[in-house]
C-alpha cells in the first residue's frame, strides 16, 4: 500500500513525512501512484550550495555522495535544505495522478528533501564548481509530487535554474497585489529568484521597485537591466546599513539572499503594516520573529515554501517576456560554465 504522501518510503524515524525522515528507501520500484524517474542532473539550492562549497571545499562531490547514500535523498543536514532535478520518467503507476508518462523531460517542483533519491555514477561529470550536478541515478514522486515537463524552447540548464525558484515571483505578484503595493524592496535582486521577483512585482503594479545587491559589479548589470527603480549595494547580514542603504522603508520586502543573517535588515527596511516575503533557505525563522518582536516592527512575515498554483507557468512566462530577466539568468549560466 502506497501513499500519496509518500509515507512508505520513510525507514527512519516511523511516523514522520519524507521531508523529515532522517533516511528514504530510494528503490526504484514504481508503487500504484508513483512515479520512477532516471536523473540527469541535480539542482542544489543556493543555501545549501554555498555551505557545502564552504564546509567542504574540493571534497563537495564526497560530502554530496555521502548525504544520499546515508539518507536516500538530498538534504544539506546544516541547512536542511536540497534542491531539485531534471530527468526522463521511466515508468508510471496506474493510480499517479500526474499527468505523466514514460520518455517524459521532466523537472521536479518539490524537493530533494522529500524525494527519495539513488545516485549511481559517483558524481563523475561534477567538478563541484557549480549548483547545477550532472549525475546518472533514479528518484521516485508520489502522488502529492508536482513536477513540470521541459519547455522545447529553452535550454534544459536554464529552465531547471529558473523551475527551482518558481515560486518566488507567484508569490511575490500574490502579495503585492494584495496589499496593492507601492514600494518593493528585494535583498538578492540580482540573482535568480531576486530577479524573476522584480519582474513579478513591477507586473503586479508596484511603482517603486528596490534591488539591494553585495556588489557593485552585480549593481551595474542590474542597473542596465531596468529591472528597478533603485539599486543599491549593502551586506544584507548589516541591518543598520540596509536600512540606510534603502533610505524609505517598502511595502513589501523579499528575501532572495542564500546566506544567513538577513532577517534584521528585512525587518528594519519594511514600513509598518508592511510584509516580508522570506524565500532563502538561509532564514533563521526564530530570529526573524524574535528580531521584529524586539524592534516592535509591526510587520507581517511569510515564509515562502515554494508552492503556489500555477507557478512554474508563471515564471516560464516571465522569463519569456521579459528579456532583462533573461540576460541575467544568461549571464549566471555563462558565469558558472
Amino acid at each position: 500500500m502506497t501513499s500519496p504522501f509518500g509515507l512508505h518510503r520513510v525507514v527512519e524515524p516511523a511516523g514522520v513525512l519524507p521531508q523529515q525522515a532522517r533516511r528514504l528507501d530510494p528503490t526504484p520500484r514504481c508503487g500504484a501512484d508513483e512515479v520512477v524517474v532516471d536523473v540527469e542532473r541535480l539542482n542544489l539550492d543556493a543555501a545549501s550550495f554555498r555551505q557545502l562549497r564552504e564546509e567542504h571545499g574540493d571534497g563537495i562531490k564526497a560530502a554530496v555522495l555521502d548525504i544520499v547514500a546515508e539518507r536516500g535523498k538530498m538534504q544539506n543536514p546544516v541547512t536542511g535544505s536540497g534542491g531539485m532535478l531534471l530527468g526522463t520518467v521511466r515508468e508510471v503507476g496506474p493510480d499517479s495522478p500526474l499527468n505523466l508518462k514514460p520518455g517524459d523531460r521532466i523537472a521536479t517542483l518539490v524537493s530533494l528533501t522529500l524525494t527519495p533519491l539513488r545516485i549511481t555514477d559517483g558524481l563523475a561529470d561534477w567538478d563541484g564548481a557549480t549548483e547545477q550536478v550532472p549525475c546518472a541515478g533514479t528518484a521516485v514522486l508520489f502522488g502529492r509530487s508536482i513536477a513540470a515537463v521541459l519547455p522545447a524552447d529553452l535550454p534544459d540548464e536554464l529552465a531547471l535554474s529558473m523551475l527551482d525558484v518558481c515560486g518566488a515571483p507567484a508569490l511575490t505578484d500574490r502579495v503585492v497585489r494584495r496589499k496593492n503595493a507601492g514600494s518593493v524592496l528585494v535583498l538578492g535582486g540580482g540573482g535568480k529568484s531576486g530577479s524573476l521577483s522584480l519582474a513579478a512585482a513591477r507586473r503586479a503594479g508596484a511603482t517603486r521597485l528596490v534591488a539591494l545587491v553585495p556588489t557593485e559589479a552585480e549593481a551595474r548589470r542590474v542597473r542596465a537591466s531596468g529591472l528597478a527603480d533603485e539599486v543599491v549595494v549593502a551586506d544584507a547580514r548589516n541591518p543598520v546599513a540596509v536600512l540606510e542603504a534603502v533610505g524609505k522603508p517598502a511595502d513589501v520586502t523579499v528575501v532572495c539572499v542564500d546566506v544567513p543573517g538577513c532577517e534584521h535588515g528585512a525587518i528594519l527596511a519594511t514600513a509598518d503594516g508592511g510584509t516580508v516575503v522570506f524565500f532563502s533557505m538561509a532564514t533563521s525563522f526564530s530570529a526573524a520573529a524574535l528580531g521584529a518582536e524586539g524592534l516592535a516592527a509591526d510587520v507581517e512575515m511569510l515564509v515562502g515554501n515554494g508552492y503556489v498554483p500555477g507557478h512554474a507557468e508563471f515564471a516560464l512566462d516571465l522569463l519569456r517576456a521579459e528579456p532583462a530577466v533573461r540576460a541575467l539568468f544568461d549571464h549566471r549560466q555563462t558565469a558558472q560554465a
